[in-house]
């Protein structure tokens, strides 16, 4: 009989690659994790792990099983949520990932709206990065993600399917009262001597920001970064510095203004969901409700 618990894990090291990511991932030390699959391995009486060097990787058949094993795992989730849901509608745990921005502007209102009209639908809804995301879909910690297909290090392939869902584009974010408010697109370089606020280091839009800036013909000048665009746009706010930002992160609340950029930059928003798993009516509503959010910039 085989365990659906060392599966899940078989299956995370076929997407994160070591023992030590998939403990971390696991919340495990990299020992137990490699015992339950040396235990696995005796279960199936078959050999899924060789070991090159000081790392293992999976043999043939432990690829086989390992892809195998998240349809297994995503057949047993529809049967639960079928059993809870008998006469009664959908009902079960989805589990959303959204990125920072989409959060409020996608995700929350989407949960908000199946809330109301699918009480039994429990969603779980996750703050998960592009270059994070993918690989929690992949391994089965997300059933569906928010995110943007620009900025995935990992290549797609097709066990992910893809539903478009907006073109957002990146913005100049300025104090209200900045000689630059209210005027036309703009062009970076007439910026150059500005304060910046910038994400952390090697985040996709503190790597973007730079690019950018660079292509303009100059080094920004770094005054402040922030992992949380509702700091930056605070910083923004105050007067103490300027900023480049995805639109869905420019929070209405905030006395901002924004102009778009004379060489116009936009990311594509995406959806995603793991292609040949068992249909859940539960992941097909929480997709449906994202898709049909009133606001997109189509």
């Amino acid at each position: 009989m085989l365990n659906p618990w060392r599966l899940s894990l078989l299956s995370r090291l076929d997407t994160l690659g070591t023992v030590r990511a998939v403990a971390k991932a696991a919340n495990l030390s990299a020992s137990s994790v490699s015992q339950q699959l040396a235990v696995l391995e005796a279960e199936t009486r078959t050999q899924l792990l060789e070991r090159t060097g000081r790392r293992v990787r999976l043999t043939p058949a432990g690829r086989m099983l390992a892809r195998r094993a998240r349809e297994i795992l995503d057949h047993m989730d529809t049967v639960e949520a079928e059993l809870r849901g008998l006469g009664e509608g959908p009902a079960g745990l989805v589990r959303l990932g959204a990125f920072q921005s989409s959060i409020h502007t996608i995700a929350v209102p989407a949960v908000n709206r199946l809330a109301r009209s699918h009480p039994r639908l429990q969603i779980e809804l996750l703050e998960l990065e592009p270059h994070v995301s993918m690989p929690a879909l992949r391994v089965g910690d997300a059933d569906v993600i928010i995110t943007t297909t620009d900025f995935v290090e990992q290549p797609l392939g097709p066990d992910v399917e893809l539903v478009p869902l907006a073109t957002d584009p990146i913005v100049l974010v300025v104090p209200p009262g900045h000689p630059a408010a209210g005027r036309g697109p703009a062009d970076l370089a007439a910026y150059a001597s500005e304060p910046w606020a910038f994400d952390i280091p090697q985040s996709y839009m503190a790597n973007l920001a730079t690019r950018l800036c660079r292509e303009a013909g100059f080094e920004p000048r770094v005054i402040a970064r922030f992992s949380n665009y509702m700091m930056t746009l605070q910083h923004v706010e105050a007067g103490l510095s300027i900023a480049l930002l995805p639109g869905l992160a420019v929070d209405r609340r905030y006395r901002v203004a924004t102009r778009e950029l004379a060489t116009p930059v936009d990311r594509s928003i995406t959806a995603a969901v793991r292609r040949g798993s068992a249909p859940r009516a539960a992941v097909d509503l929480v997709l449906e409700a994202i898709r049909s959010h009133p606001e997109l910039p189509l």
